[in-house]
């Protein structure tokens, strides 16, 4: 076997053990197109440390307007609903039917959301 071929099916190997083997793996590819998982941000805000903060108040540019005036704090219930339908729930939490978030619906439930959620508590 040629050395560059055991180089590529090693890496191959090392990218299966840390990525696929993760409990998260598919919660980490669903929300890294738009999230980065330290304090950096991409189309939407960096994820570190949201549990527990309040809505809206990183440096991130592009919350809309009801997120930034928002208020609550990131807990376990505000982000279940949120990730459910975050269109209802910004609605619910602002107390104002016209409120808006330009983050796409998740619609998750069940073990994912529970994934998600556990996930998210985790970014400290």
């Amino acid at each position: 076997m040629k050395t560059s071929f055991k180089l590529v099916a090693l890496a191959a190997i090392a990218m299966s053990i840390t990525m696929g083997n993760s409990v998260y793996a598919g919660v980490e590819a669903q929300c890294k197109i738009c999230h980065d998982f330290g304090t950096a941000h991409k189309v939407g805000p960096g994820l570190k440390g949201i549990m527990g903060s309040k809505a809206g108040t990183t440096d991130y540019k592009n919350y809309s307007k009801s997120l930034k005036q928002g208020g609550w704090v990131w807990d376990e219930e505000h982000m279940r609903k949120w990730l459910t339908d975050g269109k209802k729930a910004i609605k619910e939490f602002t107390g104002d039917d016209n409120a808006k978030t330009t983050m796409p619906p998740q619609k998750l439930k069940g073990d994912k959301l529970d994934k998600v959620i556990e996930f998210l508590k985790g970014l400290k």
